[in-house]
């Protein structure tokens, strides 16, 4: 494969940044180019120090701004984007200078409980108010609309009815954690050969 630089954006306390950063620690051809994370106060950015990771804090309103990603990703030669916890939408020129070089994690199975406002414990109040009995993760592409991309990998779990929101929580975050970074590494084998 050759050399592969991935970015990675997050809004939270980056868990699945951690884990896709430790997966291609060392990789012999895929290295974290850029963190780029909205939170202040995330958890990532000391693991970041720690590890020599380069990341920039930015504001909401950088993180809306077409130029502010795209000068970031060309500053770093930047190939592939990851979404790990991502809050804003994608601007749609990112989106075209990177066709199928964007990936997200949604906490649910697509096409369900998916878009605007759907996120992190929103979606799993919502899957146990339907009264699911499986839900899951979803893995796709990032195109022009929220949690519209082509579907890469689905991965699900059991609900049980005595599962709360806490514990339907932590039955997705295992799932994110165990599949994520192995799936975005199938991936790039795939693309970049």
């Amino acid at each position: 494969m050759q050399s592969v630089k991935l970015a990675i954006f997050l809004s939270g306390a980056g868990s699945n940044a951690r884990q896709i950063i430790t997966h291609f620690e060392n990789h012999h051809s895929v290295s974290i180019g850029l963190v780029l994370v909205t939170r202040e106060n995330s958890p990532v950015i000391e693991f970041c120090r720690d590890r020599n990771v380069r990341f920039i804090i930015c504001s909401n309103k950088e993180a809306d701004s077409p130029q502010f990603l795209l000068n970031a990703c060309f500053k770093f030669n930047i190939d592939f984007i990851i979404l790990a916890g991502f809050l804003r939408k994608i601007p749609i020129d990112l989106v075209r200078q990177y066709p199928q070089k964007i990936i997200n994690i949604h906490p649910s199975l697509l096409p369900k409980f998916g878009g605007p406002g759907m996120y992190g414990r929103r979606v799993h109040q919502a899957v146990l108010e339907a009264n699911e009995k499986i839900t899951g993760i979803t893995i796709h592409f990032v195109n022009e609309a929220y949690d519209k991309g082509e579907i890469i990998e689905q991965h699900s779990c059991e609900i049980s009815s005595c599962d709360n929101v806490d514990a339907i929580e932590e039955k997705v975050k295992g799932l994110e954690h165990s599949y994520y970074a192995p799936v975005i590494e199938k991936l790039l084998n795939v693309v970049y050969g």
